[in-house]
């Protein structure tokens, strides 16, 4: 399945057990040699909800949340679905083209993005060369978010890879870059273990959040990525309502013991 070109592949392990380590978990991701994906997430039985999501980005890391793959996962399984992931349970609603996920509360606070030390994460004094004055917020996984001018003439490919692993963030963190037209967000993400994406639900989800927060826009909110349009709400102490498509693709069967 996919959400706005950012792709998945999705293993229902409800019923049977599955245990894929993180080298696997790249194999299968890989777009030459393995099935291809930007995330690989196995659904397991969970105490807690109707279903566990395990998330594996395609480099093999494990991550706590993904809003794209939480719209596929609740449009697969149908009607109302409460998802347990490692960054806490979301409810997803089926929409006639994809589905509205309850993200949660977003956190501010900067032992909870985690930084290094304590700054201010609405106007963080930090900066990578032009990329300057940045805000940081958790929506289950951690961003950093950049409002600039344009955000097509940022040379993200190139700073992702440098600001993510960057010590100031002890584990990594997803680089969102950002302009408003007219009242729309338009966003590039570069995201951890994965490099730069057609689409990332949490970066859409955590952006709109700090643009709320800076007075930029107010919500709901249209978040253009380039994969396709998100549409965020959010109100400062409630938690964050994220509408999208999803597609599903095909479906099929592997011998998972061939991947690594």
């Amino acid at each position: 399945m996919h959400g706005l070109g950012n792709d998945f592949v999705i293993i229902d392990a409800r019923d049977q057990t599955i245990e894929l380590s993180g080298a696997m978990a790249a194999a299968i991701a890989d777009r030459h040699s393995g099935i291809g994906c930007d995330q690989l997430i196995i659904l397991r039985p969970s105490v807690a909800a109707d279903v566990r999501m395990q998330i594996f980005n395609a480099d093999g890391t494990e991550v706590e949340s993904c809003g794209n793959a939480s719209r596929c996962v609740a449009k697969l399984i149908g009607d109302e679905t409460r998802i347990e992931t490692a960054g806490g349970i979301i409810t997803g609603n089926v929409t006639a083209d994809g589905a509205i996920v309850d993200m949660g509360k977003p956190s501010f606070e900067w032992q909870s993005i985690p930084l290094a030390y304590a700054m201010d994460t609405l106007n963080m004094p930090v900066g990578w060369e032009d990329l300057q004055n940045p805000s940081t917020v958790n929506v289950g996984n951690p961003h950093i978010i950049f409002f600039v001018d344009d955000s097509s003439d940022v040379a993200l490919d190139r700073l992702g890879p440098m600001i993510e692993v960057d010590p100031l963030f002890p584990e990594k963190v997803n680089v969102n870059v950002a302009d408003i037209k007219d009242g729309t967000i338009h966003l590039r993400v570069w995201e951890r273990g994965v490099g730069l994406t057609r689409a990332c639900g949490t970066g859409a989800c955590a952006t709109a959040v700090a643009a709320i927060r800076r007075g930029l826009v107010s919500s709901p909110v249209q978040v253009q990525l380039p994969g396709g349009s998100l549409v965020i709400s959010w109100t400062n102490g409630e938690t964050i309502q994220m509408e999208g498509p999803t597609t599903y693709v095909f479906t099929g069967e592997a011998d998972w013991t061939q991947f690594g």
